[in-house]
């Protein structure tokens, strides 16, 4: 019996032992679902590292990541707008980590990797827009709307959608694009004027554009590449870039400090970053522009080149203070007005 109790225990370590070998790694990701699966099947197919994916939000994730600061459970947070990656950084809240790849990277991520001191790096980026049910626009009898300015319309009542900034970073985008574009004062009399026809506030950033591709709402204001992905899958979506012009996201990469298995995360990290994997990102449905130079765009990615595009300051607006500020003002002159 004590032989057979002892071979059992020797089983166990061994069993142990092999698991440790394999690698394990604990994912945070902010993207859409199908990308974030895509990601976790590729990298343990490559490495036999075995991952465990969270998804949410980058305003959610962001937010456990702080609340998880004395005891770390995540390893790697990927994707993202970069505003709260860039504020996770100035919290010391991630560890700064620089590629072998980065000579690979468009000058915009590699930007994004020197104003956060190494602590995170550009993985895509995407223009902020909106987009439409054209069926739904022609059977309201409404013109089709080209810019920011048609969309506090008195006939567009009830009929946007736009995520909640406090939870969703491309709806904090939205907010300080507004500001950028149109000056503080303005920017927030404009987002006043767009809470009475917000039928819903989400906790995604892309819902909108998907409640949008089902008819439950006429407009959904969301990165344009969420539109473009919902045209493609069939729906009668059109994206819209604003006439005004708009802001962009840098959707970021870090690696968690006090991570559990800061190997594993520094080879998911490296895997992010190679040009074969970014190329990966039509296959799920995910339209964004890829930061490394190498990568295949794909030919239904909105072209940034041809979009209106303001200068946006991702170090001020990417900044704790900030971030709290605006959302603190749009919480009290915003979100508190009935509709």
């Amino acid at each position: 019996m004590r032989g057979l109790l002892g071979g059992c225990a020797l089983a166990l370590v061994l069993l142990a032992g092999e698991a440790r070998a394999a690698g394990k790694l604990t994912l945070y990701c902010s993207p859409d679902e199908v990308w974030c699966q895509l990601m976790v099947t590729e990298f343990e197919k490559a490495t036999g590292i075995k991952v465990a994916m969270t998804r949410k939000s980058s305003g959610e994730t962001y937010a456990q990541i702080k609340a998880e600061k004395d005891n770390p459970k995540g390893d790697i947070w990927w994707g993202g707008t970069g505003d709260p990656h860039l504020q996770a950084a100035e919290e010391g809240l991630t560890e700064p980590y620089t590629s072998p790849l980065m000579a690979e990277l468009n000058d915009w991520a590699i930007r994004q990797h020197e104003a956060s001191g190494g602590r995170t790096v550009g993985v895509y980026a995407g223009a902020l827009g909106f987009g439409y049910n054209e069926e739904l626009l022609k059977k309201k009898g409404l013109a089709s709307p080209r810019c920011w300015a048609d969309l506090i319309k008195p006939e567009y009542r009830g009929e946007v959608q736009i995520a909640n900034p406090n939870s969703s970073g491309t709806a904090y985008t939205a907010l300080a694009t507004f500001v950028q574009l149109m000056g503080e004062e303005k920017g927030f009399e404009y987002l006043k004027a767009l809470h009475k026809n917000v039928s819903q506030y989400t906790k995604s950033g892309s819902a909108p554009i998907k409640a949008a591709a089902q008819g439950e709402t006429l407009v959904g204001i969301v990165f344009q590449h969420d539109a473009v992905a919902m045209r493609v899958s069939g729906a009668p979506i059109v994206t819209v870039s604003p006439c005004e012009g708009t802001g962009y996201e840098i959707g970021s990469m870090s690696i968690i400090k006090g991570a559990r298995n800061p190997d594993e995360a520094r080879k998911f990290y490296n895997f992010a970053l190679r040009a074969d994997i970014q190329s990966m990102a039509a296959k799920a449905k995910s339209y964004q522009v890829p930061s490394n130079k190498n990568a295949t765009v794909p030919p239904e990615a909105p072209k940034l080149s041809e979009i209106k595009l303001i200068d946006y300051d991702f170090k001020k607006y990417g900044s704790s203070a900030e971030r709290q500020r605006l959302l603190a003002k749009w919480e009290k002159e915003v979100n508190a007005l009935p509709r």
